[in-house]
């Protein structure tokens, strides 16, 4: 799968063309980056491209090694560091024989201290700068956005990373891709790893549930790429038709009972085609249309359930804003409501439908019939244009009907009184209808009916009788009269559908933000609801805290709407259409809310370091608490036999001297543990813990650790050596070599006193750039969910006899890990006990 990426790079150097990037992304190690690499090399070289190859890790892989033969290699450069000599990537050798491609394997890689940059992926910049294209590799677990969930998948932290924005900027990203079976079945053959490493290999990081999961992440983090560089080259090109690259389902509901109905019936048609569904309200700007709270939370549960989003737009036009929507989300169906219009209702208003119809183009559009179906036609359905030309039409229309009615039916039975009422009710039903302009129309187009057709002397506008003209000008008077009632009414109902609209997007707006929703994901509604281009906040002093859309405004001068908020401190700008002023008040609130959460990060801030101050003070009187009796017990113990030694009344034998001796030195031991863990502890909270990193062989550290064991407890002896089974073989970390043994002591101590008289095993095991260290018990073992409780100062699980110390061990050997670049964690032992993990860098070449 290869994706061409229109991403925005780094600007070049003057006078030179800015070389490509093109990445093979891989989605475990092992899948075949580098062969891929190697087998574009040489197709590149057979058509007379001039390329050489910088950094190509083989890893000790015979096939890789194979393929790398015949390509032309710019020697590395080495570094010197804490003892250690290390190969990197020498950009000015590259940069002097100024090929046209040059290969640089491990796009993420760190660079040792002391070289130019942190970064391998900042020394290809310099090379793209300088006109030369390179082709590189990364893993998926590599990338800054996937960092913790990698983590949280394979328990492992990967400690280099490449911001996502340096891979998306690539020429060209091609996925390598292989089945989880497939990857093991290469470690098996020992295709990837040394075959005594498989083992720990297959049963650590390379699990099937593991490489399952890292694929799906590769791809659906390449999918979404894939839609980036669409949408960026669609708005660039000014594309507006869609282009049906992937199915996406837009189903517009209005709030009311049918709602559902629709929302269910969009997912069995998207499930059909595994399409993108996507829920969008229209929100009338004119406050037409009212919505009920509780359907639209009944609605927003279902779309949850089903995976779909909600989405909501504003705009005067329905069938415009859906288009306009979907269009914008380059969505292929839309699926809307019907109602049962009567073929009379159609002559005044064809429908929302039927206008979506006839506009939507390349949209696919479903009419989908439900049992909440709209009665008929009514004259609320009507649009204010629409209603405001019926009423002028029946202030001539209705006195003319009454005027033939009574003239041809009526005139023999009815006198004037009678025929007066009734084009006194034809006024009011005009003025019912709506405007006082129409109302008296109707009233003075009535006077003069029933003067010329029904008053004598007829057929002339001579008016004989006062009566008559008495008649018209009450007609007149009620007609205004009723009319600026209705007028009132109505002015009172626009108002209510206009604050009912403002509560419905405040609410919506509010919710996102109770929601847990950022200042991002705030911002981000708000640019969709609108239509708008970007959307961003300034602060004063600070500038733009926070912004979401392509180009948005920095300055309040250069944004096309601009609301202020509390006193100009902050302003929410936006890019696009201009916003008209009835919706700023909606605006300013949320304009509010936006910088209530920028108020409120701050606040968190100031909190977390007055909780840091707090805890701080805790652990003190924790430790006062805890060291108040660990320190008496053994100087307790300790003066106890020396007292006892240096009575002249007592005589003691050979065999009770050397037992009190023996109290008086394993004391002393505890004495020392303890206030060397005090210490370090100490150390660690003061963050002056530097540890220098180098090559370390943990048989050595391991070795050492036992013999520390040894010195310091006296009821090790030679059965607690008897009792520890060391397996580590040629394993080397990058660590401190000091550290690295404290910690052990700790852990295999820790283990000697909890797990019974049962063995102690330690192993070790090298996964990638990763080196595993083991320390496996087969005792108890601690309560499930108490694994990370553990490290935690203070603790003794299991323990309430307040004899083995203040707990501190394991939290030192966390702190000691992770100053070292690791981490440490604890899990179940098969068959019972405990195991503890430390996770450590591999060192560079270690088998």
């Amino acid at each position: 799968m290869t994706v061409d990426d229109e991403g925005v790079n780094l600007p070049a150097r003057q006078g030179s063309k800015r070389g490509e990037l093109r990445i093979y992304l891989g989605a475990a190690p092992g899948v075949g980056k580098t062969f891929a690499m190697l087998g574009e090399a040489h197709r590149r070289l057979e058509r007379g491209t001039d390329l050489v190859a910088a950094v190509v890790e083989t890893h000790g892989r015979k096939k890789t090694a194979e393929l790398f033969e015949g390509i032309e290699i710019v020697p590395p450069h080495y570094v010197d560091y804490r003892g250690g000599r290390f190969a990197e990537l020498d950009v000015p050798a590259v940069l002097a024989r100024r090929p046209e491609v040059v290969l640089v394997d491990e796009l993420a890689h760190t660079n040792t201290p002391g070289s130019k940059n942190p970064k391998r992926w900042q020394d290809i910049e310099e090379l793209l700068d300088a006109g030369i294209s390179v082709i590189s590799t990364v893993n998926v677990q590599h990338l800054e956005s996937l960092n913790d969930v990698v983590a949280q998948i394979t328990g492992i932290e990967q400690q280099e990373t490449v911001p996502d924005s340096v891979v998306r900027a690539a020429a060209q990203i091609e996925l390598v891709d292989i089945t989880p079976e497939a990857l093991q079945r290469r470690l098996s053959h020992g295709n990837v790893y040394a075959p005594e490493r498989v083992d720990a290999a297959l049963s650590n990081y390379f699990r099937r549930g593991n490489l399952t999961a890292l694929r799906e992440l590769a791809l659906l983090w390449l999918a979404d790429q894939v839609d980036a560089a669409l949408a960026k080259y669609r708005a660039e090109n000014k594309i507006t038709a869609t282009w049906e690259a992937r199915e996406r389902v837009v189903v517009a509901v209005t709030g009311g009972p049918e709602s559902e109905t629709l929302v269910r019936r969009a997912f069995r048609i998207a499930s059909k085609s595994s399409a993108e569904l996507m829920v969008v309200h229209v929100v009338r700007g004119d406050g037409l249309a009212g919505v009920s709270a509780p359907m639209m939370g009944r609605v927003r549960e279902l779309t949850s359930s089903l995976d779909a989003t909600l989405h909501t737009v504003v705009g005067d036009d329905v069938p415009t804003a859906l288009l306009d929507f979907a269009r914008e989300m380059n969505a292929t169906q839309l699926v809307l409501g019907t109602s049962r219009r009567s073929r009379w209702a159609r002559i005044f208003d064809e429908g929302i439908g039927a206008r979506t119809v006839q506009r939507s183009s390349k949209i696919d559009v479903h009419m989908v019939t439900h049992e909440e179906t709209s009665p008929g036609f009514t004259l609320s359905s009507l649009s204010p244009r629409h209603r405001h030309l019926l009423s002028w039409l029946a202030a001539v229309l209705v006195p003319s009907a009454i005027c033939a009615v009574t003239v041809l039916l009526l005139d023999s039975f009815l006198g004037i009184g009678g025929e007066s009422a009734l084009f006194f009710i034809g006024v009011l039903v005009v003025a019912l209808l709506g405007g006082i302009a129409p109302a008296v129309l109707s009233a003075l187009f009535s006077g003069l009916l029933l003067n010329y057709f029904l008053v004598a002397p007829r057929y002339t506008f001579t008016i004989a009788e006062p009566d008559s003209a008495i008649t018209v000008a009450v007609l007149l008077a009620v007609a205004v009269a009723v009319a600026a009632l209705v007028d009132g009414a109505a002015s009172r109902t626009r108002e209510a559908r206009r604050a009912s609209q403002e509560a419905e997007l405040l609410a919506l707006f509010a919710g996102s933000v109770l929601r847990g929703g950022d200042l991002p994901a705030l911002l981000e509604r708000v640019r969709e609801t609108y239509s708008q281009r970007a959307v961003s906040l300034l602060q004063e002093g600070r500038g733009i805290v926070g912004c979401v859309g392509n180009e948005p405004c920095v300055e309040v001068d250069t944004a096309d709407t601009a609301i202020e908020v509390g006193d100009d401190e902050f302003w929410m700008l936006m890019a696009g259409k201009k916003l008209a002023a009835r919706d700023r008040r909606v605006l300013t609130a949320v304009a509010k809310q936006a910088a209530g959460l920028v108020k409120q990060r701050e606040l968190t801030e100031e909190a977390a370091k007055a909780e840091a101050i707090s805890q701080a003070d805790e652990l003190r009187r924790s430790l006062l608490s805890a060291v108040s009796h660990d320190l008496r017990t053994p100087l307790a113990a300790a003066k106890a036999a020396v007292s006892s030694l240096r009575a002249d009344d007592i005589g003691f034998s050979p065999e009770d001297t050397a037992e009190l001796l023996a109290t008086v030195e394993e004391s002393i031991d505890q004495l020392t543990a303890l206030v060397g863990n005090l210490l370090d502890s100490s150390r660690l909270a003061a963050g002056v813990v530097k540890p220098e990193l180098r090559r370390v062989y943990l048989e050595e550290v391991v070795q050492r650790a036992l013999l520390g064991i040894g010195r310091g407890s006296a009821g090790f002896g030679r059965s607690g050596f008897d009792r520890v089974k060391v397996e580590v073989g040629d394993a080397v970390a990058m660590a401190d070599s000091g550290l690295l043994e404290r910690v052990l002591v700790n852990l295999v101590d820790n283990a000697l006193r909890y797990a019974g008289d049962g063995l102690i095993r330690v192993n070790a095991a090298t996964v990638g750039k990763r080196v595993l260290i083991n320390v496996i018990d087969e005792g108890p073992g601690v309560k499930r969910g108490a694994e990370e409780q553990m490290f935690a100062p203070f603790q003794r699980l299991g323990d309430h006899d307040n004899t083995s110390g203040v707990g501190l061990g394991l939290s030192v050997a966390r702190g000691f890990v992770e100053a070292m670049g690791g981490n440490i964690s604890a899990t179940d032992t098969p068959g019972g006990g405990l195991t503890v993990v430390v996770d450590l860098a591999a060192a560079e070449g270690s088998p």
